[in-house]
């Protein structure tokens, strides 16, 4: 994530997913109220921004100590920038969002600045410290977690988040080996995945799956979504827009129903007792969208990224 070379370099290896569609989906006017809850390297953040005038605010918010650097280092002097460092899932703690907002972006999932540093233990491309923790001055750390978790729970996270499943198998492999050597090594993990599970599907390490479940989990980042969608709709004014940028099913998933429990829409199974209605406080805009074949051309990471936009209704819409 961070090279040594200053932010300017890292801004310009980061690539903006959706940017058009995201910044297009909050409909941005000049004198709003916005919250990017997922700086990265601020490429949302500068367009959003770029649709600013002297009146607009634009809040940004982001876990990661090294991005809220680069945050501080390119907008700590405009007067329009507030910046903080935390997760977005206690957006609505922050004093500054009290006034109301006329727009969250979330951005989730690992940033690109963090899978190319090796240093974070996200990517099993290179062998590093097994960390994986978006915000390194605090939590459990990947490699800690494997040390002291039972190979159920180890197995639990491996399906529940990854759907890996060779889950028992790796689970089984991770505990009976640990013992001799703890795991603290991205590569010394990948291996021993390899080992297990071998190469069955062309074109993909057989370890994607298993780090992906250990991210999520060392995060807490389907927490803290359901968290932070619940912040964002509180301090959402009405007719604000909330949109969403997931690269997992499970994120996806989460995003979609939370638009369609606040919808107002009925629920009823034919096997379960009637749901009453809620009221409507959300709705969505649109279908979700995908990367254009340009963009998927442009910048594969994109792949798998689906947007989500929801608008906050009004009060009388609600009654």
């Amino acid at each position: 994530m961070w090279d040594g070379t200053g932010v300017r370099s890292v801004q310009l290896r980061h690539i903006p997913v959706m940017l058009g569609e995201a910044v297009e989906g909050l409909s941005v006017h000049a004198d709003g109220r916005y919250l990017d809850g997922t700086f990265g390297r601020g490429g949302h953040a500068r367009a959003v921004l770029s649709r600013l005038g002297p009146a607009g605010r634009l809040l940004l918010m982001d876990r990661d100590p090294a991005a809220i650097a680069a945050a501080r280092a390119e907008f700590a002097t405009d007067p329009r920038v507030a910046i903080r460092h935390g997760n977005f899932s206690r957006l609505a703690a922050w004093d500054e969002t009290s006034a109301g907002l006329d727009g969250v972006l979330l951005d989730l999932g690992v940033s690109s600045p963090q899978l190319d540093e090796a240093a974070r233990g996200f990517s099993f491309m290179a062998d590093a410290p097994l960390d994986m923790r978006m915000d390194t001055s605090q939590g459990e750390s990947a490699a800690e977690f494997l040390a002291q978790a039972s190979e159920r729970e180890i197995a639990d996270v491996l399906w529940s988040y990854g759907e890996e499943r060779h889950s028992r198998r790796i689970a089984r492999a991770i505990v009976a080996d640990r013992g001799a050597t703890a795991f603290t090594r991205t590569g010394q993990l990948a291996a021993l995945i390899e080992r297990v599970v071998g190469r069955r599907e062309p074109g993909k390490h057989p370890a994607t799956r298993s780090f992906q479940a250990l991210r999520i989990r060392v995060n807490g980042e389907l927490d803290a979504l359901q968290h932070g969608l619940d912040g964002a709709l509180e301090r959402l004014k009405p007719g604000g827009r909330l949109a969403v940028i997931s690269f997992h099913s499970l994120e996806d998933r989460a995003v979609k129903l939370f638009v369609r429990k606040h919808s107002g829409r009925v629920q009823n199974s034919r096997r379960g007792p009637p749901v009453p209605a809620t009221p409507a406080l959300l709705a969505a805009i649109g279908k979700a969208q995908f990367p254009s074949a340009a963009e998927l051309a442009a910048n594969p990471r994109s792949r798998s990224a689906v947007l989500r936009v929801a608008e906050k209704l009004p009060r009388e819409a609600s009654a």
